[in-house]
């Protein structure tokens, strides 16, 4: 099929999602701690980070990130105190950020989920320069899938 042809929803050539897939896990660890000072006990969001970058790296199945997004999806459902909805975002975070293996354009919701995690639990400004971080930390050339409705 040529580019011409590519369904609109498929996937662009492999060093974009690799590349979006490294910078969504970034983010996503920049939340973690958010999650694990609420259930230190719990290492399915840390795990999904861990399984898109071996994926990235060529050393895990598309597949099984899909099962490592699921479970810190579950954390993520878990986590139902009231004061746990910043963990909740950061293990969210995570679960989009290991579903970018199987679709790209979970990129974006990584890093909202992300910086939803930091001002949940610092305040708004802290969002707000999360965003830049993440802005700033993506390539110019991927911030439309990363940024899809822009900054």
């Amino acid at each position: 099929m040529s580019k011409e042809t590519k369904p609109k929803w498929s996937n662009p050539e492999p060093p974009v999602p690799h590349a979006i897939a490294l910078w969504a896990a970034s983010c996503a660890e920049r939340a973690l701690h958010i999650f694990e000072k609420q259930r230190p006990d719990d290492d399915r969001p840390r795990a999904a980070i861990a399984a898109v970058r071996a994926w990235q790296r060529g050393e895990l199945p598309m597949t099984a990130c899909r099962t490592a997004a699921f479970t810190a999806h579950a954390a993520a459902r878990d986590a139902t105190k009231a004061w746990a909805t910043a963990a909740a975002a950061a293990a969210r975070a995570a679960g989009q950020a290991c579903a970018v293996a199987h679709m790209f354009d979970h990129s974006p919701h990584a890093a909202t989920y992300a910086a939803k995690a930091v001002g949940l639990d610092s305040g708004d400004k802290d969002r707000e320069t999360e965003r830049a971080w993440q802005w700033e930390n993506l390539a110019p050339e991927l911030r439309p899938f990363g940024f899809p409705k822009g900054f």
